[in-house]
């Protein structure tokens, strides 16, 4: 049987010839680097030489002084260029260090400037709160007397309903002010916790309760899941009743009619308390959720469906979790819905052993 051999023939690899220019340029290199160094050995090695040379004859004591004063020039030459690269590395790090105490003390400079800008504001929106409400008090009142004809009936029935609208206005208006009034106080540190021991499941309830009409008028469903075992927790009542209400108002505002409501309350791993609204309405972007974090932020959804509200809703959860020492996530998918979770930690659950007092804290 034949055998048969198939043979490749590489290419030769031709190297580029070294130019003379690229010889001497290296050379140099090398020399600028450890030129000194090299230099240095020059003496030495000559009088290693001499020394090994087998002749007879001592060697010149001219020479020998010659070598040694070559070797003590460029001794000293390499002292002071050792030195002066020292102290160029010196002034480079004295020039950095300079640099970033420079760029230190200009963030620090920008980070006062942007608080005193946030407590302005915060005292702004307090003053012009406090300065809005007394007028709009009184809008509410006549137009709760016009609307319950107590001086009279209406010639002309529109007015009633007009008198109706002016007051729903009115109380929009007046949500919004508190909304205002209470992030202007978180974000100034003067929101004061008025602490209790509180049953989570009752104030979940309460809750519920008072947003019914709400879910009914939208053909909502609202499941209220609650864990009969919870022991009960030191917290604002009011704050904690406000967390709730914000996100079950944002739940009933982005969820389409048909909807569902998840409001659950129950207890975490670690020993703590949660409070979870989940809806399912069509979600929020994973790019808009720290948007909607800040204040006055709001997303595409709401923007491009005219949905009321200011953006103050979530900042103001936010700001009220954060002083029970509690956590807040917001987890939502395009399409598929919105889980909010406010975890509280296990040191505000109170056990049976332990006995509650009222106190009073300021926020961070």
């Amino acid at each position: 049987m034949a055998l048969s051999r198939r043979l490749t023939i590489a290419p030769l690899v031709t190297h580029p010839p070294v130019r003379v220019y690229d010889r001497v340029k290296n050379a140099l290199r090398f020399m600028n680097t450890h030129g000194g160094d090299s230099l240095l050995c020059l003496p030495v090695l000559a009088l290693a030489l001499l020394a090994l040379s087998g002749d007879a004859r001592a060697p010149e004591p001219a020479l020998i002084i010659s070598l040694l004063a070559l070797f003590g020039m460029i001794l000293v030459w390499r002292m002071a260029r050792s030195a002066a690269e020292r102290k160029a590395i010196r002034d480079g790090r004295d020039a950095l260090i300079a640099g970033l105490e420079d760029a230190r003390l200009r963030s620090e400079d920008a980070r006062q400037r942007a608080e005193d800008l946030n407590t302005a504001k915060s005292r702004f929106l307090a003053s012009i709160s406090h300065e809005l409400r007394t007028p709009l008090n009184a809008i509410l009142g006549f137009s709760e007397i016009m609307e319950a004809e107590l001086l009279g009936r209406h010639r002309v029935k529109a007015y009633r309903a007009y008198a109706r609208d002016i007051h729903e206005s009115g109380r929009m208006l007046l949500g919004l002010i508190d909304e205002l009034l209470d992030l202007s106080r978180i974000e100034a540190g003067r929101f004061d916790l008025v602490e209790s021991e509180i049953a989570l499941s009752e104030i979940a309830a309460d809750c519920a309760h008072l947003v019914e009409l709400r879910v009914q008028s939208r053909d909502l469903s609202l499941l209220l899941m609650i864990d009969p075992a919870l022991a009960p927790l030191r917290a604002d009542p009011r704050a904690i009743r406000q967390i709730i209400l914000n996100l079950l108002s944002n739940a009933i505002k982005f969820t389409p009619e048909g909807g569902e409501i998840i409001l659950e309350i129950g207890a975490t791993k670690s020993g703590g308390q949660y409070i979870k609204v989940a809806d399912t309405g069509p979600g929020i972007p994973a790019f808009e959720i720290p948007i909607i974090l800040e204040s006055f932020g709001r997303g595409t959804l709401a923007i491009k469906s005219a949905k009321e509200g200011a953006g103050l809703g979530l900042p103001i959860v936010r700001g009220l979790t954060a002083m029970h020492g509690g956590e807040f996530s917001l987890a939502a998918r395009e399409g598929q819905g919105t889980v909010a979770l406010i975890t509280l930690p296990e040191e505000r659950v109170i056990h049976k052993a332990q006995k509650t007092t009222p106190q009073h804290r300021h926020a961070a």
